[in-house]
């Protein structure tokens, strides 16, 4: 301790000590009002192009799911159309206002307005409900699908998305946002994408994360989704997944709709008759139909999968199939089996 030198005022000592806990108190202050404002601040982004004002339209139904990559221009000529001209509404967890400019130019839509999620708070914000909800066409964008489970499922967003579905109107999503359009999906929860091959070796990987009973999207009951698939070779991962929903006992009828890049899928919610719209230059413009109903034949933690006999019908542009009916017409139709691990083909070719 530092004594006074002879003479030394003691109250100026006292008050020189005093002044770190004085700014002590300053600084948590103001942190505290700092900290109340970044709280106050929304969790998210918005941006308009267009008309800022909701007008109503009248809407019909029609369901888009695009396996990701290049933007098929077909989607949002169609999916205007379908919702009257009306407010085009994107939803993101990432990005910016990409779509806005896009959209607007090619659709001839009222509005188009992006939604940029920063955290699951923006899911219960009344202005973001009120958005979705007095969409006359709904997309979801590309990202990190376990963002949109984490902010989304179980809120008032999921409640708004499932709405305009109803309405009817037209939902759609590329990648991430088709990812999470069934009735289950793979989640992306783990820290790497899963492949293949992982899957395949053992269907119970930390990377094999499912959600179920997210949105519900008529037509799409019962279905699991898959994308990029012949560009980042997923098929095999697809099939895995059917294995896991089939032996977790989420239903006794597992159905994916897998789509590569630049391929968009357009579904007739009233009917189920669905076709293919791809970028003009694709060279693998194919959805494919995969279905079992029988459980697989080894299942288990660390140990290759085999699951025999998974019914596949694959479709391009021109040909047609029914989800509800999951019958087609001018595509193609094979097997694929897991055996150890392994896949393969009745056709050779497991695309």
């Amino acid at each position: 301790m530092r004594l006074a030198k002879p003479g030394q005022n003691m109250r100026s000592i006292r008050l020189a000590r005093g002044v770190p806990a004085f700014m002590a108190v300053l600084l948590f202050l103001l942190f505290l009002l700092f900290a109340g404002m970044a709280a106050a601040e929304p969790a998210y982004r918005h941006f308009v192009t267009g008309n800022a004002a909701d007008v109503v339209t009248p809407t019909t139904g029609l369901l888009v799911l695009q396996g990701g990559g290049s933007d098929v221009d077909e989607n949002y000529v169609r999916m205007a159309a379908h919702g009257g001209g009306g407010d085009f509404v994107v939803l993101r967890a990432s990005g910016g206002d990409d779509y806005n400019r896009y959209v607007f130019e090619m659709c001839n839509c009222d509005s188009v307005e992006t939604l940029v999620f920063d955290g699951r708070e923006a899911a219960s914000d009344p202005f973001v409900i009120d958005t979705i909800r007095n969409a006359e066409a709904l997309f979801i964008a590309g990202g990190d699908q376990s963002r949109y489970v984490r902010f989304w499922k179980d809120t008032a967003v999921e409640e708004a998305i499932n709405y305009v579905a109803a309405k009817p109107a037209p939902v759609g999503g590329t990648s991430a946002g088709m990812a999470i359009l069934g009735e289950f999906a793979y989640s992306a929860m783990s820290d790497e994408s899963l492949t293949a091959e992982t899957a395949l070796a053992n269907p119970f990987h930390d990377d094999v994360t499912l959600a179920k009973d997210f949105l519900a999207l008529p037509t799409l009951e019962g279905v699991i989704t898959d994308q990029h698939l012949q560009e980042r070779n997923r098929i095999g991962r697809t099939v895995a997944l059917l294995a896991r929903i089939l032996h977790d006992g989420w239903t006794k009828d597992a159905r994916a709709v897998a789509a590569d890049r630049e391929t968009s899928l357009h579904v007739d919610p009233a009917t189920g008759e669905a076709q293919v719209f791809a970028t003009g230059d694709h060279e693998t413009p194919f959805v494919y139909f995969l279905r079992s109903r029988h459980a697989p034949d080894v299942c288990e933690q660390g140990v290759p999968l085999t699951f025999r006999d998974v019914d596949v019908y694959r479709i391009g542009p021109g040909a047609t199939f029914n989800v509800v009916k999951w019958s087609g017409h001018e595509g193609l139709a094979y097997t694929l089996s897991a055996e150890d691990g392994v896949l393969s083909s009745s056709r050779g070719d497991i695309y």
